[in-house]
């Protein structure tokens, strides 16, 4: 007798996981109702049918997500898909749903379903963020691992910064990436563009999670790692974002008061080994030691990413509209700040103009930032500045803890009463350097983009 080809791969998926049982999994959805679930985004519509979940496409309204109210952080998750027609979905991971993040957009991992010729169901696209983290290009087995019409079984291990995938027991994604550690899981309806593809069927069954030691529970795969570091997704390039620190190079930085990089001996002033750009320790003053570096190039409008790792009592800086020929005597060159700082060791979280304006995430001196979920010392966390036209945000992580205008009376005012009223013009310049400040404590930095807005 001939064994079909989904049939056999499903056997050697219990066989993989035969080593778990079932009180190590938790259902997620109980075959009968949709409770515990919540409908985010458009109005793509959920039932539940003959055991699964039935999202169908609806025209004209955004992707639709049927979404966990648990969220998770490191869990093996399992679930069956089976498509009633060619359309664009996929699972949520990690993801979440802020009402300052586009209006409520959800945002994070998604692991694809993808019938289309291109056949990247499996990869790992990042939504509504970066777009395609883990494509499968030149990835044959992989891409034929899907059965279009048919069940298909999916398995995802999000442990730690690692995340891999398999679809009917074959390897698809092996991604090594931290920007979001925790989220909710989302079942997608995507949007549609024609009356052609209204009423498509995506069903889902069988989904479960394990929570409890998942590491004890990970299962090996043969597809090498893809970290995700100091480099351009396969999305970004495309959409026009631009790498400020490629892992190995400072030719796009220099010293603030010099025209060439500031080399230092390793184990003191800056260096950039292994990914990571640091400036050592050296007391604590105020750009006494290697000194601020810049950009060579000058931004205007602009969206900047970095990420910044913090020691104890640690300060620092991402500064940007920096002039680095005004001040010509100690300390940093001046420019409007996303202050880096210890809040809960350094004594700078106490001082400044207006209350709170030098802790992490502020505007340093002039406002102070709020709504912060900082990470622990010894994490990585992620800097976000936006800057178009006289509006400018902050981000911390994924969250929004301030905005203002510049070249206002409200901006004006708070200039006046800062330290920065010496600097005439201060914050009202239409370019400048991107600045990372050397304030005498160890600080490291990484995936540093930027995006030039309205070129």
């Amino acid at each position: 007798m001939q064994v079909k080809k989904s049939s056999l791969l499903l056997f050697l998926i219990v066989l993989s996981v035969g080593c778990t049982s079932e009180k190590e999994w938790q259902l997620l959805f109980d075959g009968a109702t949709l409770d515990g679930w919540t409908s985010l985004g458009g109005n793509a519509t959920y039932q539940v049918e003959d055991g699964a979940i039935v999202g169908t496409t609806v025209l004209n309204t955004p992707n639709t997500f049927l979404t966990t109210n648990q969220v998770f952080s490191d869990f093996i998750l399992e679930y069956e898909v089976k498509l009633s027609d060619v359309t664009n979905s996929g699972v949520q991971i990690r993801s979440n749903s802020f009402p300052e993040f586009q209006d409520g957009r959800v945002h994070g991992y998604q692991v694809e379903i993808d019938p289309t010729e291109r056949a990247w169901t499996g990869g790992i696209y990042d939504e509504a963020r970066r777009g395609w983290l883990f494509p499968l290009r030149d990835m044959p087995e992989a891409q034929t691992a899907y059965n279009h019409l048919e069940w298909n079984r999916f398995r995802v291990e999000a442990i730690g910064d690692t995340i891999k995938t398999w679809v009917n027991g074959i390897p698809a994604s092996h991604l090594v990436d931290d920007r979001t550690k925790e989220g909710f899981i989302g079942l997608q309806v995507h949007s549609i563009g024609s009356t052609d593809e209204a009423g498509i069927e995506i069903r889902w069954r069988n989904i479960r999670i394990i929570t409890e030691n998942p590491r004890k529970y990970a299962t090996k795969t043969s597809i090498p790692a893809k970290d995700n570091y100091n480099t351009l997704t396969h999305s970004q390039a495309d959409w026009g974002w631009e790498l400020l620190y490629d892992g190995t190079s400072m030719d796009k930085w220099r010293g603030a008061r010099m025209d060439a990089f500031p080399e230092s001996e390793e184990g003191a002033g800056w260096d950039y080994h292994k990914g990571v750009i640091k400036i050592h320790e050296s007391g604590g003053s105020e750009s006494a030691d290697a000194g601020d570096i810049v950009t060579r190039e000058l931004f205007s409008d602009f969206e900047l990413w970095v990420d910044f790792k913090i020691t104890e009592g640690a300060n620092s800086g991402i500064k940007y509209f920096v002039d680095a020929d005004l001040n010509k005597g100690e300390g940093s060159s001046i420019g409007l700040e996303y202050q880096i700082l210890d809040d809960e060791r350094h004594p700078d979280a106490q001082l400044g103009a207006q209350p709170g304006s030098r802790t992490v995430a502020s505007l340093y001196d002039l406002i102070q930032a709020e709504n912060k979920q900082m990470n622990p010392i010894g994490e990585w966390n992620h800097a976000r500045v936006i800057s178009d036209g006289n509006h400018v945000e902050h981000w911390l992580n994924g969250r929004k803890v301030l905005e203002y205008e510049r070249n206002t009376p409200e901006f004006q005012q708070l200039v006046d009463e800062s330290k920065y009223d010496v600097w005439p013009g201060f914050g009202t310049w239409t370019e400048g350097n991107i600045l990372l400040q050397d304030h005498g404590n160890e600080v490291h930095f990484r995936n540093i983009f930027i995006k030039r807005l309205n070129p």
